[in-house]
């Protein structure tokens, strides 16, 4: 199997499970409290992990027990972590809280994550030149994730962009992507473009192709995700499950198309694969716990199939 770089956020999520969200101004009791490692970088990586591939990892945490806690829990996972450096201040944290259906709000307080400029990606690029997949998202510095996106697709490296949080985003970057994996809001925000339909989806698509984007991967949750490309419109299915909690999801979804790939699947099959993983992510509450092992997955798209 190919081996996975990394360079992404590490957060220390706090859960807090409740019946509803509170509007602006209330207080209202909740269910459960849990702390759990996170960070979309830090997912990704231990998502990795766990279906089998050699990852590692390029990132920051601050000089806390939260930074402890994290880097603990990379290492637990087999992530290797020589290149993550501590630096004098609050790792990040994610506060989020999650209703009875499942679905999650999120603050995100970057902390560490900030700090992971160009500089130290240009002093650990022997990270991503011994790897042939890099993992992209967008809880650092834009201006970090455009360099290593160029310099990686420059040396012939897949590079996989997860692009969240959802922000507008270059010509330069989009056109330096072997794939982008937008959801429906990421994929709007990133076109411009309401998807409404397949029609909508098909412009929303072009407008992508047109800055240089090959392969878009549009994750739908349950319903599956499109493969889009040039000249296809292509939606795999998903598998329906019973949603505990969706934090985890569209990290996992990344990591099992990345492993698939690695693996030397076709995109199609690594498409299938990653829905899988991200079903099965959903069903269990917290993010890098709730992540599957890859017999797990197998054993799931046996049964499901």
């Amino acid at each position: 199997m190919k081996k996975i770089c990394v360079l992404g956020s590490i957060n220390i999520d706090l859960v807090t499970k409740a019946i509803e969200f509170p509007i602006p101004g209330e207080t209202i009791p909740g269910i459960e409290f849990n702390t759990f490692p996170g960070g979309k970088g830090a997912n990704q990586a231990v998502a990795a992990s766990k279906l089998g591939a050699e990852v590692i990892f390029l990132g920051k945490i601050g000089n806390d027990v939260f930074g402890e806690m994290a880097l603990s829990a990379l290492i637990e996972a087999k992530v290797d972590t020589r290149y993550i450096k501590k630096e004098d201040i609050s790792t990040g944290v994610a506060s989020i809280t999650v209703n009875k259906s499942g679905q999650n709000s999120i603050i995100c307080v970057p902390g560490a994550n900030g700090m992971i400029d160009v500089a130290y990606v240009k002093a650990n690029k022997k990270a991503i030149d011994d790897a042939d997949i890099l993992m992209l998202q967008l809880e650092i510095p834009i201006e970090t994730v455009e360099w290593a996106a160029q310099y990686a697709f420059t040396n012939n490296k897949l590079v996989i962009l997860d692009p969240a949080p959802a922000r507008k985003l270059s010509k330069a970057l989009l056109s330096n992507c072997s794939f982008i994996t937008p959801n429906e809001t990421e994929l709007e925000i990133i076109s411009e473009i309401k998807v409404l339909n397949v029609d909508s989806l098909e412009s929303a698509k072009q407008a992508l192709i047109q800055q240089g984007v090959s392969t878009i991967v549009h994750k739908c949750s349950s319903k599956g995700a499109y493969l889009l490309t040039k000249d296809d419109q292509l939606l795999i299915p998903g598998y329906k499950v019973e949603v505990v909690d969706t934090t985890a999801a569209g990290d996992s979804f990344n990591a099992g198309l990345a492993v698939s790939l690695a693996q030397g699947k076709g995109t199609e099959e690594s498409i299938q694969f990653a829905n899988a993983v991200g079903a099965l992510s959903v069903t269990k509450i917290g993010a890098q716990s709730a992540m599957p092992t890859m017999s797990v997955v197998m054993e799931f798209i046996k049964k499901n199939n």
